[in-house]
């Protein structure tokens, strides 16, 4: 099947970049047989969308943290798929009764925030359920029934697939159901269904699929999820080289999305597959946006060779977001990578106010006399 080719016909085109908001996706829920299940912190709708006729449920939600919309996006492109004339939409609403929750926290979502309008992170609030957001996910999760549940988020640019070197630009996770992290029959499936999309994957991503740690914390929603029998599968888009707006890695969670399905309908997650789920490499945070080396700095009044570190910080300003890096990190470095490297080969660091980098202050520097840096990149 080409997965790259039905993304590219079925892509919501009017989703882009990284500030997803109910403004974005009201215009196109508006053509599907959506309702609204109740009211965020601040009143705005939360939809639900059930379709399909199989008897396998599954239960997908997307951005309960509000600043992470590419699942969102991917969603979408997912549901011009189904709706589609194509083969494997069809396939899809035989085989499945899907229910989706777009956008579990719109609050979050308009302010570009991980938390509600509460400041409550949702995925930390399974057991408590203080807020509505979490209520509501919690109430569709129980009249619905799912054999299957996906819970879609995005990853920081700071995670590496393993010892790899690459970046993870998508990870999974089948949460754990208790203390001592076991493996019974509920989390054996999930784990299948990730070996199958990972199967896919490295066809084209390779060694970038990541594995996220599996320590129990019952205050997460998949872990709440698996420990009441329904195999759950942590998704989280992650970064590819250049690809801060999510569009590349967008396309692979769509991928994922259907070869995940395509293998429990073709019955492909009977075996157990532990030991396949267990190669994937496990997450590591290893990466910088920028990392520039064999620098030279004035510290002190001594001039040593050093190294250091830029990261972006994704700041909402005006109704856009904006990438704004700020030295992170100064020193040896050791172990770090960088998606963006600079050998200064000992030519003198110096910006408007010193000869050396501080921690915090934005990335606009001099490196020598000819190599000039705004926001961490080279003019």
């Amino acid at each position: 099947m080409d997965y790259i080719k039905l993304h590219k016909q079925y892509k919501a085109n009017s989703l882009f970049g990284r500030y997803i908001t109910l403004v974005d996706i009201e215009p196109l829920l508006e053509k599907l047989p959506k309702e609204i299940i109740g009211k965020s912190v601040l009143g705005k709708p939360i939809y639900k969308y059930t379709i399909g006729t199989g008897q396998t449920r599954i239960f997908m939600w997307s951005q309960m943290h509000g600043n992470e919309s590419t699942t969102t996006k991917a969603l979408f492109d997912f549901f011009n798929c189904i709706h589609s004339n194509d083969a494997i939409g069809a396939k899809l609403l035989q085989e499945f009764t899907f229910c989706f929750l777009p956008m579990v926290n719109p609050d979050g979502a308009e302010l570009y925030t991980r938390e509600n309008a509460n400041s409550v992170d949702l995925n930390r609030d399974s057991v408590d359920l203080s807020q509505p957001e979490s209520q509501l996910l919690h109430q569709i999760f129980t009249e619905f029934k799912p054999d299957f549940c996906y819970n879609l988020h995005d990853q920081r640019t700071i995670f590496g697939a393993g010892d790899s070197g690459n970046a993870a630009t998508v990870s999974f996770l089948a949460p754990s159901y208790n203390e001592n992290r076991e493996v019974n029959k509920v989390r054996t499936r999930a784990m299948n269904v990730i070996v199958a999309m990972n199967y896919e994957l490295q066809k084209h991503i390779p060694n970038q699929v990541g594995r996220f740690d599996d320590g129990f914390n019952i205050n997460c929603i998949g872990d709440t999820f698996m420990s009441l029998g329904v195999p759950t599968i942590l998704f989280e888009a992650g970064h590819y080289q250049n690809d801060y707006y999510r569009e590349f890695s967008r396309k692979m969670i769509f991928i994922a999305l259907l070869s995940g399905l395509r293998s429990i309908y073709e019955n492909d997650i009977v075996d157990n597959k532990i030991a396949i789920y267990l190669q994937i490499p496990q997450n590591k945070i290893v990466f910088y946006d920028f990392i520039y080396k064999n620098v030279k700095i004035n510290y002190d009044g001594k001039e040593i060779i050093s190294n250091f570190a830029a990261q972006y910080k994704e700041e909402l300003v005006d109704g856009k977001i904006q990438f704004n890096a700020y030295i992170a990190e100064i020193g040896e470095l050791k172990g770090k990578l960088g998606h963006i490297q600079f050998n200064a080969h000992k030519m003198m660091y110096f910006d408007e106010k010193a000869a050396f980098p501080k921690i915090n202050q934005k990335a606009d520097f001099n490196i020598g006399k000819d190599n000039y840096f705004v926001n961490g990149l080279k003019k």
